[in-house]
């Protein structure tokens, strides 16, 4: 073969090497996700514990099953719009649960009610009794690019971002928030049903595994045809 016949495939042969690499990579990554969920669904899985023990550290606290104990404050509640549930369109209602003995409010997620634009809703229907002792799992702020809080809709968010929420209380928030899961048992009517803990998938490491994969298997054969014709 001529000299720039061997230059290419020395070049098809880095670019296969490169992209095996990368797909055990992904598959390296794969694992570290599902370990990484089975971790979070041990912590779902787990009994509940009290505000107290929660772990400072974000990423340790995230999932565990906590007990809260407090007294609503409906006055500074919120909702978190465009969630819907079996297809339908409606709001997460979000309220600040006070603790006794601290300065610090813990947003709660209360559950998931209709909202025909998915945003507007007429919360006085929702009060539940003040004094609230109830089970959840914790779950963590979001930061992310745009606008947290709608503009003309008052108390109305579109994730949970702390820095923003924090703006509209007149107390500190704690560093995480608790979504309330369900006990399974007839609810009363103005309490919204509560949700479960979301389901974890594996993002698109798989995704990716087949298309290195798939890179290095065209790279092999097209170097194997080229190199047949010459």
């Amino acid at each position: 073969m001529k000299p720039r016949d061997l230059i290419f495939v020395a070049f098809g042969s880095v670019l296969t090497a490169v992209f095996i690499g990368l797909g055990f990579w992904q598959i390296d990554r794969l694992g570290e996700r599902r370990a990484f969920n089975a971790e979070l669904r041990s912590r779902a899985a787990t009994k509940p514990v009290d505000l107290s023990q929660v772990p400072a550290d974000t990423g340790a606290a995230h999932f565990r099953r906590v007990r809260i104990s407090g007294v609503y404050d409906f006055a500074h509640e919120i909702v978190l719009t465009n969630r819907s549930r079996k297809g339908s369109p409606g709001v997460n209602i979000v309220t600040p649960v006070r603790i006794p003995g601290r300065d610090t409010a813990v947003l709660v997620n209360r559950g998931w009610i209709y909202a025909p634009d998915g945003m507007t809703v007429d919360l006085s229907k929702w009060r539940e009794p003040e004094a609230v002792t109830a089970d959840g799992f914790v779950e963590n702020f979001h930061v992310r690019e745009g606008q947290a809080k709608l503009p003309r809709h008052a108390n109305a968010y579109r994730w949970m971002d702390r820095g923003v929420l924090s703006e509209g209380f007149p107390y500190p928030i704690a560093g995480f928030f608790v979504v309330m899961i369900g006990d399974g048992k007839p609810q009363r009517q103005d309490i919204p049903p509560r949700l479960e803990v979301p389901p974890l998938d594996e993002g698109s490491h798989m995704n990716y595994v087949i298309q290195w994969f798939s890179f290095a298997t065209i790279s092999i054969i097209g170097m194997f045809l080229f190199v047949r014709r010459k």
